[in-house]
């Protein structure tokens, strides 16, 4: 087994699983992998809420982890017939966890069933944070005959776009500014960022579109220091602003992670640099060359003015330090909160 899919196999997009389901279509095998936890437990939550009727699951509906099975025992189960019904549903948790899902004679028992799957069996097996090694013959077959996916953690820039579709499925709106907000506070955690958006939406089903204030009401984010805010400091070069912001993300250091931090702000950088070099610096040419939304682009255009090229390269050079040393490279002594203080002088001077 290897955590690196190779390009010998091309898993289905979990999007396109998710409609067929809620078609009314179920196949007999599901093989669902990936660092992204969110799709596969999406998934596999639906198969288990809608492939039987209530009234079936309690004798054809099993449920169970990877580390109390071997695959011999498996495809037992997956080989017998439902009683009293049509299907049966067999949903394995955690199976990566399998004792012998790694030996050669177990994946070649596993290939053997694929490739002729028992028709009124739906097995679903939820193999988190590992990937199988595409060039071997079961992720082959699973590949040909199985449902078989790959769910990768999100870039950070398809963030918005994902929290915008989201809310827009359960019929609200969102204001750019919210959206950003909930992606530089919450990141690419689809599972976290979920959770966050439906309790936010709890407090706010008479709302049409959800603004920055909603998010920071109900989501805990502190309305005067953010992420959002830091930016707008550094942009507008307000330095009591931008310190004002460090010490507060230093002493709540638990909800604002300096390598997150880090990581938004050389995002940040790196687009302005983009920005620099951009031939076509209207509104709607750098909302296009950033992949942003246009309310930003006033934004990077003013940063522009107050970072020339020069100075933006220096800036991404001392983010790249500052990155090591909270990593603990060449930072001997020094805190988060004072590599984060350090950070912001070069970049403020």
């Amino acid at each position: 087994m290897t955590d690196t899919l190779k390009t010998a196999v091309m898993p289905q997009k979990p999007e396109q699983v998710l409609n067929t389901l809620k078609s009314g279509k179920f196949a007999p095998i599901y093989f669902l992998q990936g660092d992204e936890t969110y799709f596969i437990d999406l998934i596999s939550d639906f198969i288990e809420k809608h492939a039987l009727p209530d009234h079936e699951k309690g004798f054809n509906q099993i449920v169970c982890y990877g580390k109390d099975l071997n695959v011999g025992t498996l495809l037992t189960q997956a080989r017998r017939f439902p009683m009293m019904a049509e299907k049966q549903v067999i949903i394995v948790k955690e199976a990566q966890d399998i004792v012998d899902l790694g030996r050669e004679e177990a994946q070649k028992l596993l290939e053997s069933y694929v490739e002729k799957p028992l028709p009124s069996t739906i097995l679903v097996l939820n193999h988190k944070h590992k990937t199988l090694d595409g060039r071997k013959s079961l992720a082959k077959t699973l590949d040909k005959s199985a449902v078989f996916i790959d769910s990768k953690k999100l870039y950070d820039n398809k963030i918005p776009e994902w929290i915008t579709s989201y809310l827009k499925e359960k019929g609200f709106a969102i204001h750019p500014a919210a959206t950003q907000m909930l992606a530089d506070y919450i990141g690419n955690d689809l599972s976290r960022l979920s959770n966050e958006i439906d309790k936010l939406l709890i407090n706010c089903k008479d709302k049409k579109e959800i603004t920055a204030d909603l998010v920071q009401q109900y989501v805990g984010i502190s309305k005067e220091y953010n992420m959002f805010e830091l930016q707008k400091a550094l942009t507008n070069k307000d330095i009591v602003k931008a310190n004002q912001i460090i010490l507060y993300f230093e002493a709540n250091a638990k909800s604002n992670p300096v390598i997150v931090i880090i990581a938004t702000l050389f995002t940040f950088f790196c687009k302005l640099l983009v920005s620099h070099e951009s031939s076509d610096k209207s509104e709607a040419g750098l909302a296009k060359t950033l992949g942003v939304n246009p309310f930003f682009v006033k934004e990077y255009q003013q940063a522009m003015r107050v970072y020339p090229l020069m100075k933006i390269i220096h800036i991404i050079h001392y983010l790249r330090i500052a990155d090591l040393q909270a990593k603990g490279v060449d930072s001997g002594q020094m805190t988060e909160g004072q590599i984060l203080k350090e950070l912001i002088y070069k970049i403020l001077h």
